[in-house]
């Protein structure tokens, strides 16, 4: 059978102590009791009690073998108790031993043996036996269980909070990573969608107008050199965008303008660019609106205008910016080739403009057919100019 030995904290080290010092107090007692007085076995007792302590002193070198420790104190204990009825109180020490040392049913049969050697014992001194004779031992015992019983039972309610807790901080250390890499993606997507909707946008912007300067070159110098000017601005637009994004700020089109203006300027700037019409038409009466909105309503005007002027081959697009009280909704209408938006969509761009709507906790919609031109509709929660 195995051996069970409970571990003791550190913070019960002072108990341990103590119960060492019982144990030698008891053993003093009995043999200066024996010397000083009367008793028959005098120096017996003295020598059994020395025997006791040297083998309680060796019981760090017991360590892996309890049971041998144990039997050897019970035997010079039993001895004791034969030579004197002080030997009885050395019981209550091995009591706390035996709880500890031993499996928990074991102890308790240990202790319960050992109380009833000394009440035996007790009795065999006194000639008779009485009352005071059995409570003493029996009531030493009761309390030895109690106590170890209640340390142990506080133990593993200790144990098991520490566990607790440590469980605890790693899913708190588990949550904080979980939240730091979808922050992250967060902003990887959220600089996409920056990205897409202007750097790539006015790249592709600037190669249509150096492939339409090099188309013009053969014909006239000037007409090249104003697509090449055109491309320069792009580029110097873009650049400023770009910065922008480091400053972590609104879109430059908005610093010292409104949404509205905002959009006339990128109407004015497509028509300009490009072999189209591009017309910007304003209802209901404006609203405060938070950066985030206009910038969120800029961005998607961006993007919906460069798909027109790459893939749409219109003539004309038509930018609705409508205040709808609580509402505040964008429509983009061109007289282009159309396209079924069941058969799909260019990608990023109409994916990246979906998610801005969402975001604000609007919808996107699409509706286009081959050859009747497209209609692109945002509408999102007008919000405060607080935010």
């Amino acid at each position: 059978m195995s051996v069970t030995v409970s571990p003791l904290p550190r913070t019960a080290r002072g108990l341990r102590w103590c119960l060492h010092l019982l144990f030698a107090g008891l053993l003093v007692l009995a043999a200066g009791r024996a010397v000083a007085g009367p008793a028959p076995h005098a120096w017996p007792v003295a020598a059994v009690a020395v025997v006791l302590a040297l083998t309680y002193g060796a019981g760090v070198w017991f360590a892996r073998a309890p049971w041998a420790w144990l039997a050897g104190l019970g035997t010079g204990w039993l001895v004791l108790l034969a030579l004197s009825a002080d030997g009885v109180w050395v019981a209550f020490p091995l009591y706390f031993l035996q709880l500890h040392l031993l499996p928990r049913r074991t102890g308790v049969v240990a202790v319960l043996v050992t109380a009833l050697a000394a009440i035996t014992g007790f009795a065999a001194h006194a000639g008779a036996l009485t009352l005071g004779i059995v409570v003493g031992p029996a009531l030493g015992a009761a309390v030895a269980i109690a106590v170890v019983r209640g340390y142990q039972a506080l133990y593993r309610e200790s144990e098991r909070r520490r566990r607790l807790i440590e469980e605890l901080t790693a899913t708190r250390a588990d949550l904080a990573a979980a939240q730091h890499t979808a922050g992250v993606l967060a902003e990887r997507e959220r600089l996409a969608r920056e990205i897409h909707d202007t750097l790539a946008q006015g790249l592709s912007s600037i190669q249509l107008l150096l492939r339409a300067a090099e188309r013009a070159l053969p014909e006239t110098a000037t007409t090249a050199a104003g697509h090449v000017a055109q491309a320069r601005q792009a580029a110097v637009d873009n650049l400023a965008e770009a910065r922008r994004f480091v400053a972590a700020l609104t879109p430059p089109a908005l610093d010292d303008a409104g949404l509205v203006d905002a959009l006339d300027q990128l109407c004015a700037t497509t028509s300009a660019r490009h072999r189209i019409t591009a017309r910007l038409h304003r209802t209901g009466e404006p609203v405060p609106l938070s950066p985030a909105t206009e910038t969120a309503l800029l961005r998607i005007a961006q993007s919906a205008l460069s798909n027109v002027v790459r893939h749409a081959g219109a003539g004309t697009v038509d930018v609705t910016l409508s205040y709808l009280g609580d509402q505040v909704a964008l429509d983009v209408v061109d007289d282009g080739a159309g396209f079924d938006p069941a058969a799909g969509t260019d990608g990023f761009g109409l994916t990246a403009m979906r998610a801005r709507a969402q975001a604000l906790g609007g919808t996107l919609t699409i509706e286009g057919t081959g050859g009747g031109g497209t209609a692109l509709a945002v509408q999102v929660p007008a919000g405060t100019g607080a935010g």
